[in-house]
């Protein structure tokens, strides 16, 4: 445990940061994962658009690295195609 005033905010303030960050990777994670689940051409169409949007804010966030973000949605819209 700190005991300087300023780490223990700093340590405040992280976990709040660590507990926001996993939840947001799992929300990205659930939307891509449903895109690649879905079996219909025009249902998959809209999961993706919510999932771009979700990997754009994350990259643009720091939350995954951009490039990581660019890959993924590369893929999805391959897989989206070829179904």
């Amino acid at each position: 445990m700190p005991k300087i005033r300023s780490a223990k905010k700093r340590m405040r303030q992280s976990a709040k940061a660590r507990d926001r960050n996993r939840q947001q990777r799992a929300t990205l994670r659930t939307a891509v994962k449903k895109v690649r689940g879905s079996e219909a051409k025009p249902e998959a169409a809209e999961a993706f658009k919510t999932a771009e949007s979700l990997l754009d804010r994350a990259a643009r966030k720091r939350l995954i690295h951009p490039r990581t973000a660019a890959r993924q949605k590369q893929r999805l819209a391959k897989a989206i195609k070829n179904k």
